[in-house]
């Protein structure tokens, strides 16, 4: 019994890694300057998670941009319990970067961008 019991453990411990980040898939930003994305995110550099635009809309609809296919965050770690830090955000409509982290609850994930003391936050929905 004492085997089977080690072997399961072993089996869960090992395929741990290979469990999806929740946080894992696409969201839709917030309207900023009349304009939103889908974002989706995946493992970029080993643990650390990036998110690219995959689509942009305006008040019409989906639309055609260079901006799809940029990354839009970058290097976020995980902490646990929905938590991510040490990334980097890009507002495509003033062209900075700022440094980033994020909360996720459910189907929501709280994003926020600073420098120094200025901030900037959204509240994303997913989107699947």
């Amino acid at each position: 019994m004492k085997r089977v019991l080690a072997a399961v453990a072993v089996t869960f411990t090992m395929a741990a890694p290979a469990l999806a980040d929740p946080v894992l898939g696409v969201w839709k930003t917030q309207v900023d300057d009349g304009h939103y994305a889908h974002v989706t995110f995946s493992k970029c550099g080993g643990e650390k998670i990036c998110g690219v635009i995959s689509k942009a809309f305006d008040a019409s609809g989906e639309i055609t941009t260079p901006n799809i296919g940029k990354r839009l965050v970058w290097d976020m770690q995980a902490q646990g319990d929905g938590y991510y830090k040490n990334g980097t955000i890009w507002q495509p409509s003033t062209g900075k970067e700022f440094s980033s982290k994020m909360t996720m609850s459910g189907n929501s994930l709280k994003v926020s961008g600073c420098v120094a003391l200025f901030c900037k936050k959204q509240t994303w929905t997913r989107v699947k």
